[in-house]
């Protein structure tokens, strides 16, 4: 783990930070609230709710299913799957001891009456304690921008599918593979220039899904439904010119975008 990320996501609880209103720690997917009007921390937590649901949508039918998210903080999109699609089993992976802490407690009523339905587990995302074809579908939602080696994690994935299993990751990338990119972006965003995030095209990740063995690895940009109104959210809190309103700016700038990566493991 990268001192970073052990940081960002140790003692302070960034879930606790009121930006990341609901216990989210996502940007969020602002297509169904009026930007126009002020923001409620309701509109705020909806945001955050409706990216997973667009992870989860892209996933297929998930009753049944076993399900793992990966990176899965305190758990409440984890929560949000089980209580919203029905899967058999949703498990919740993350490296940090303290998040898998936070999300046990979180969710300690969810674990009590669902003790076959829920569960949290630690592990890397380039390292999954998992079996060989264990769920259904591998999910992450903004975590991404945090792996430490996207090769890897793209072939655990493939691995712990099982045929015909779908992986979908949501997170933010460069469009493409300039150079420059990842200077520009640490020059306006202090997540790139610490090293919490990393630059990194998203066809980086298309093709590492395709090498893995997996078909039809494709990126899909949302970019338009969540950059507004993360700037929008952000414009109560911060003043223009401050850094995290340069999110914005790299998006109009062309140098970052969010996307959502699907790709399929054939069937056998």
């Amino acid at each position: 783990m990268r001192a970073a990320v052990r940081e960002t996501y140790g003692p302070a609880d960034l879930g606790s930070v009121p930006v990341f209103a609901g216990g989210f720690i996502n940007f969020g997917y602002w297509r169904s609230i009026d930007l126009a009007g002020p923001l409620t921390v309701d509109d705020r937590v909806r945001s955050q709710e409706d990216l997973y649901r667009q992870v989860l949508d892209a996933a297929g039918p998930l009753a049944g299913r076993r399900i793992v998210e990966v990176g899965c903080g305190l758990g409440v999109g984890c929560a949000l799957a089980l209580r919203e699609y029905g899967p058999e089993r949703v498990t919740g992976m993350d490296i940090h001891p303290q998040q898998l802490d936070r999300a046990r407690r979180a969710n300690a009523d969810l674990l009590d009456t669902s003790p076959s339905g829920l569960r949290f587990v630690r592990g890397a995302a380039e390292q999954m304690p998992f079996e060989d074809g264990e769920f259904d579908v591998v999910h992450s939602v903004e975590a991404a921008q945090h792996f430490d080696d996207m090769t890897a994690f793209t072939r655990e994935a493939a691995r712990v599918l099982r045929p015909g299993g779908r992986v979908v990751v949501a997170s933010f990338f460069t469009p493409d593979d300039d150079p420059d990119h990842g200077a520009r972006l640490a020059s306006y965003l202090e997540t790139f220039a610490d090293g919490l995030d990393i630059a990194r095209p998203v066809t980086l990740v298309t093709d590492a899904f395709t090498r893995a063995g997996l078909t039809d690895a494709r990126a899909v940009s949302i970019g338009p439904d969540v950059w507004q109104g993360w700037d929008r959210w952000l414009s109560d809190q911060w003043k223009p010119g401050t850094w995290p309103r340069n999110f914005l700016k790299a998006y109009e700038q062309r140098i970052l975008d969010y996307y959502v990566v699907t790709a399929t493991r054939p069937p056998d």
